[in-house]
């Protein structure tokens, strides 16, 4: 169902105004705030971070992005159908929503995190192009909900239903899609949804299902498409989808859920079962090798994606610690006394970080290489909270359980 489109509100701003939180993870997708954002406080209390609005949703565990005036989330309702919703950024009142059913039961090992819609919506600013947990992509107008086409893979190809449904982010580029879904990574037009190249494929039920978000970078002048699947790790060329390089990687039941997160011409990775793994991609005649420099096994990732600030990478792990890696040793440069939640969302400005782990706790953390240094910490008295940050200006948008609270931050 499809409700009447509200007139967009312009905000007023003294800053330069900051991009937009289009995708998973943000702009350049990686955590990094808009450079042109205005400052975080020098200290994040609860006095100085104030509810704007909040709306109760259904389950879900897709993060909110932010575009034109409006925020979107996913939700799934009832077991039964996903509902995708905007809202006016300024008021928090609703603009649109559209439906379908789309609901299914991941494996009973997994069951106590639910059976919620997991993909986090793109847009181009035109169209929203949404993951639907039982293998669907759906592209919808940003201003109207209006369905522009759907793609339901287990129905059109009789691909395998995914054991963890639709997991993957979209990453968008002028005018095609990358994302894994189909039991594989594909590039797919946006104008109607057809695809155009298919890469590593795995048709096995639990193997083809992955978890892992697409990344764009260049490493040795070669634009590639960053990925990882639920055994391999690899660059693929965007033009044709043959792999540059691969390279298998170890977890138990292939829960490679982190994206590659490449710092110059190298690749670091964690998994369950696994480790943490950093990869030199190096250069042998007029190809590109992967190459294993280190595995650390203690440093576990789980679902939280690491960030990098002056060189060193951020990782909260499996063990609910947070951990700062040296990529040229491999050697872990400290690690939290405390634990904290099983899943923390991380977002960065500068030599700060702000993480809101599982338990609805905001960590305002300074990335320092000698000590972890927690500055301070808000409860934001949530259900659990698995989705996303999202950060524009000076707003925070947080997608717990049971709803999306928008605060703002003098």
């Amino acid at each position: 169902m499809i409700k009447s489109a509200l007139a967009i509100l312009a905000l007023s701003s003294p800053f330069l105004p900051a991009a937009d939180w289009t995708q998973w993870r943000g702009p350049t997708r990686d955590g990094r705030v808009h450079e042109k954002a205005p400052p975080w406080p020098k200290t994040l209390t609860k006095d100085n971070l104030k509810l704007a609005w909040s709306v109760d949703l259904a389950e879900g565990y897709s993060s909110p992005i932010v575009a034109g005036g409006k925020v979107f989330t996913v939700e799934t309702k009832s077991k039964k159908e996903e509902i995708v919703r905007a809202f006016d950024r300024k008021t928090g009142k609703q603009a649109w929503d559209t439906d379908w059913d789309g609901a299914m039961k991941v494996p009973f090992y997994a069951a106590k995190n639910g059976s919620w819609v997991r993909s986090t919506p793109a847009t181009d600013g035109k169209t929203l192009f949404v993951g639907g947990m039982r293998d669907v992509l759906v592209a919808l107008d940003l201003e109207t909900g209006k369905e522009k086409w759907r793609r339901d893979y287990p129905k059109e190809e009789k691909t395998p239903l995914p054991s963890f449904g639709f997991v993957s982010s979209p990453l968008l580029d002028d005018d095609h899609i990358y994302v894994q879904v189909g039991t594989a990574l594909r590039k797919i037009k946006k104008s109607d949804g057809t695809t155009v190249w298919q890469a590593l494929a795995d048709e096995r039920a639990m193997f083809g299902s992955a978890f892992s978000s697409p990344k764009r970078a260049k490493i040795h002048g070669v634009d590639q498409i960053l990925v990882q699947s639920r055994s391999m790790l690899g660059g693929i060329l965007p033009s044709n989808g043959k792999p540059v390089w691969t390279m298998p990687v170890k977890a138990f039941r292939g829960m490679n859920i982190l994206p590659p997160t490449p710092i110059g011409d190298k690749i670091f990775t964690a998994t369950y079962g696994g480790g943490s793994f950093l990869y030199d991609i190096g250069k042998k005649d007029k190809f590109l090798v992967a190459t294993q420099l280190w595995n650390d096994v203690k440093r576990e990732g789980y679902m939280s994606s690491p960030v990098v600030i002056d060189g060193k990478i951020y990782l909260h792990g499996r063990d609910k610690k947070f951990h700062c890696l040296d990529p040229k040793t491999g050697k872990t440069l400290w690690s939290s006394e405390e634990k904290f939640g099983e899943y923390c969302s991380m977002v960065t400005q500068g030599n700060r970080i702000l993480a809101l782990d599982q338990r609805g706790i905001l960590l305002d953390i300074e990335a320092n290489p000698k000590a972890f240094k927690l500055r301070s910490q808000i409860d934001l008295d949530t259900p659990p909270t698995w989705a996303h940050l999202a950060v524009c200006d000076d707003e925070l948008f947080v997608r717990h359980l049971k709803g999306l609270q928008v605060y703002k931050w003098k």
